[in-house]
């Protein structure tokens, strides 16, 4: 916990991926990309460079393409408030599969730490629900990650969603690779295709 009684975001992402099995997780822009790469780079990361506001539709494609796999999408609040309408997709197509984490820090990161809109007006744990993802919930505390993290295995109970409340530490980045046609066909050769 930070001095303001707040997650250490680092730690959440460790946590969410440390027993992953199968879980295939997908990086929102910045920050949690970096997390996931921080906590061990693996075949089943895909990174997201460049795309605000598309982690939670490339998560969602996933889960329909590989239903039998859990999918995590681990994102910040900046991220999910540009991909909004991804939520009521999700909630259309209910991917039993699919789980999104939302790192909130109450700020945009990646321009500047300007405040963000969830530190005041936007709930998105109550947008989440208002789009039929019946499984959301506020997370602010590790029990709670934990429990999380074991439930992303339940590829018949989704999809579920997480806010969970972080502190904005500047960390040292732990960049992941950029390439996008090495990110596309790492993951696709670990779930069994051919690279394109």
């Amino acid at each position: 916990m930070s001095k303001a009684n707040l997650l250490d975001r680092r730690q959440v992402v460790s946590a969410l991926l440390a027993n992953r099995k199968d879980i295939v997780a997908i990086g929102g822009l910045g920050a949690s990309t970096n997390d996931m790469c921080a906590a061990g780079d693996h075949a089943r990361n895909f990174y997201l460079w460049g795309g605000m506001g598309g982690a939670a539709m490339i998560g969602l494609g996933l889960a329909l393409a590989q239903p039998t796999l859990p999918v995590l999408v681990i994102t910040g609040d900046g991220e999910m408030l540009m991909g909004m309408g991804s939520l009521a997709t999700i909630g259309l197509q209910k991917p039993s599969n699919l789980s999104i984490v939302v790192l909130d820090n109450e700020a945009y990161g990646e321009t500047g730490g300007q405040t963000s809109h969830t530190s005041a007006a936007a709930d998105l744990v109550g947008v989440a629900r208002a789009c039929g993802i019946k499984d959301s919930q506020s997370i602010s505390t590790m029990a709670e990650v934990e429990a999380f993290a074991k439930a992303v295995h339940d590829v018949s109970a989704g999809p579920r969603f997480a806010n969970v409340k972080i502190d904005s530490a500047s960390l040292e980045r732990i960049l992941p690779t950029r390439d996008g046609t090495y990110i596309v066909s790492r993951i696709r050769g670990d779930l069994g295709f051919q690279p394109i």
